[in-house]
């Protein structure tokens, strides 16, 4: 929420493309005068006030692929783009499901929608998913360790897990801190990229607790490809 308040902060880290779940309609990013504009930006939602936007802080130009399904409101693929590479990246803000309380529900339909498209050499599913293996009922098809084999079966890997060499559900750097308090912590944002990209990573980050509860209960996720 408020983007336009928090900007500067994740603009430190100097993003090429940046995914901002909970963002602000683009007309109310009035940034200050220091703080550096997006070159390219797409940004979807009914309330202005809370959508998902994605930016392009480099050369990427960024454009909503036609195949979007509306049903899948918060799964969006784009084309993000410079001379050098193209790229498929779906950004997530995974929504709660009207009759139940899995949120894995969503992703784990479009990703089967989009089947084909994860097949692009250079695939990249990024932002809040709002789940953890940690959480997983064994008879919803949908939980979310069935969700990450499914993409593992698509040669599509979590990137922090691939560097760190830790399981699902057992991570050490929580990306949540619910409602800002320490003791609830949780790891609920991911990157997930395939092979290729998965073989030009050259570094994984989560922000810390003391760096980020002021500005935010979510920590960001930061990955670093050689492309």
């Amino acid at each position: 929420m408020a983007f336009r308040k928090k900007a500067e902060f994740i603009l430190a880290k100097r993003p090429d493309v940046l995914i901002v779940p909970e963002c602000e309609h683009p007309d109310k990013l009035i940034f200050k005068s220091q703080v550096p504009k997006p070159t390219d930006q797409f940004w979807f939602g009914k309330n202005q006030n809370k959508g998902l936007g994605i930016f392009s802080y480099s050369d990427f130009k960024i454009e909503l692929l036609s195949i979007h399904n509306p049903d899948f409101r918060f799964v969006l693929p784009l084309s993000v783009t410079n001379d050098k590479i193209k790229l498929t990246v779906f950004a997530i803000w995974a929504q709660k499901p009207e009759k139940h309380d899995c949120y894995t529900e969503q992703i784990w339909n479009a990703v089967h929608f989009y089947d084909s498209l994860l097949d692009e050499d250079n695939v990249i599913i990024a932002g809040d998913f709002n789940s953890s293996s940690i959480w997983d009922r064994p008879n919803r098809i949908y939980n979310h360790s069935n969700l990450v084999s499914f993409l593992n079966n698509k040669d599509i890997h979590s990137t922090y897990h691939t560097f760190t060499k830790q399981e699902q559900g057992k991570e050490t750097a929580p990306t949540l801190f619910m409602h800002r308090k320490i003791n609830r912590p949780y790891h609920i944002d991911f990157c997930f990229a395939s092979k290729k990209l998965i073989d030009k990573m050259n570094n994984v980050e989560v922000g810390d607790y003391e760096s980020w509860t002021k500005i935010s209960d979510h920590k960001p996720l930061t990955v670093n490809f050689e492309i």
